[in-house]
């Protein structure tokens, strides 16, 4: 009979918080977040240039949609994500080459995706507003 009294062994419990994750991990979180952002919005975007098409009307309605300040923001966090995702697929091509895969070269990648993709979305929302 087995002996209750010798203390289980547990399983550990890892902390797979975002916050703990390097660079390039969080790189590959928010690679996946844009790319569901992206799939998700494709519906409503289509939707709306759908309804544009149909007449001058509907055209007007959609621009007076478009132009107010809540429907803007969401565009811009669509373009971040649009921008987000690309310029960590053209990371992960590199990646896929095995350029960049040593320490040092993929946490600056992974650094320069998140400042150039800021950088064009904060480009984008000057001209958005």
């Amino acid at each position: 009979m087995a002996d209750f009294t010798e203390k289980k062994k547990r399983p550990i419990f890892y902390n797979l918080s975002p916050l703990s994750l390097p660079l390039p991990g969080l790189v590959s979180i928010f690679h996946r977040v844009s790319g569901a952002a992206l799939f998700v919005s494709l519906y409503w975007l289509l939707c709306a240039l759908d309804t544009s098409l149909a007449s001058q009307k509907d055209f007007d309605a959609i621009r007076a949609l478009f132009g107010t300040a809540l429907v803007k923001l969401v565009i811009l966090g669509l373009a971040w994500a649009y921008l987000h995702h690309f310029c960590a697929g053209i990371r992960y091509l590199f990646l896929d080459m095995d350029r960049g895969v040593d320490l040092p070269t993929a946490r600056k990648s992974g650094a320069a995706v998140f400042v150039v993709s800021l950088a064009l979305t904060l480009v984008a929302g000057v001209k958005l507003w």
